[in-house]
């Protein structure tokens, strides 16, 4: 055999062995999310190839309720999944030990596509207003949930005298049409079809109270998969930053709406109005501790879980 034959075959033979041992080593994860832009980054990460770069084979699976979510990281069925912190939190003070691999979204000034959306003829306007009417929530003990009870209580009403429905987010317009209920808690393109429709309007948006950079997705595993999978728990961490990254890049815009269109099951013109959530892949101690405070303040939680326990480091 000549040489450059020799050459050919032995790098051929190199190659393939590459691909076996890489083959070998990609770790196959069942992600869950929810259908808002919080999970933006992950998205990019999916659409971008960011997950491959890391040795990463990402399944991303709907799931309606973000409640739903830590319960199906429990049982395997997701191996990572995005509750909101608050979901998180209950989930951790009922016993599950799960921790926080990195961030979604974060709340901001500036963002609004979060809002109180009232019934159109209802007369809804004040935070007093909603005593005693039906109200839809995403996940009952969710972020929108969580953060509408403390903006009641903020503005001196008992949230206990407001019944809150369970509903998921592509449920509100047909609910608020129907009028089986008086408001909804909603966000995104669910908000704009409602508000343009004219089946309703916006009473408030009143998460503005709330401090900027908070976060309102985290990343979640089992801590027992986290230490027997190092690297993959790691390389998911970054390859959410390098999304965060992709989507700060104003020349990105259409290819991070095209990644909203495939995952949020949306129409282009739906996605292509809405606003996205700003990125915040990082989450820290504080940040947790932000919202184990307010949780403490409605006395959602049994125990006092220590922030600093539950973020990978």
């Amino acid at each position: 055999m000549k040489r450059r034959q020799l050459i050919t075959a032995a790098s051929a033979i190199a190659a393939s062995a590459a691909l076996s041992v890489r083959a070998q080593t990609t770790a196959k994860i069942a992600y869950g999310y929810t259908a808002v832009s919080d999970f933006a980054s992950v998205f990019v990460a999916a659409e971008e190839g960011y997950f491959k770069q890391h040795g990463l084979d990402v399944e991303l699976k709907f799931i309606p309720l973000n409640s739903a979510i830590p319960a199906a990281i429990q049982s395997d069925s997701l191996q990572i999944g995005g509750p909101t912190p608050t979901v998180f939190l209950q989930s951790v003070d009922g016993g599950l030990d799960h921790v926080v691999l990195a961030g979604g979204g974060v709340l901001s000034k500036t963002y609004t596509d979060l809002a109180a959306v009232a019934r159109a003829g209802s007369n809804i306007r004040s935070p007093q207003d909603f005593l005693g009417k039906k109200v839809g929530v995403p996940g009952l003990g969710a972020l929108l949930h969580v953060t509408f009870r403390q903006w009641l209580k903020n503005n001196g009403v008992d949230y206990r005298k407001v019944n809150f429905i369970e509903a998921p987010f592509p449920q509100h317009a047909d609910l608020i049409r129907g009028g089986s209920i008086d408001a909804v808690i909603t966000a995104g393109p669910f908000m704009a079809r409602i508000v343009d429709s004219g089946t309703g309007y916006v009473a408030s948006f009143y998460t503005t109270f709330l401090p900027d950079g908070l976060p309102t997705i985290v990343h979640v595993a089992k801590r027992e998969w986290v230490k027997a999978n190092p690297a993959a728990a790691k390389g998911f961490a970054q390859a959410v930053q390098e999304g965060a990254a992709f989507m700060r890049n104003p020349k990105n815009d259409g290819r991070l709406r095209a990644a909203l269109v495939k995952y949020l099951r949306l129409p282009a013109p739906a996605v292509q109005k809405m606003q996205i959530s700003p990125p915040g892949p990082m989450v820290s101690e504080r940040q947790l501790n932000d919202w184990i405070q307010m949780m403490n303040g409605q006395q959602m939680l049994k125990t006092a879980p220590a922030a600093g326990q539950l973020l990978v480091k």
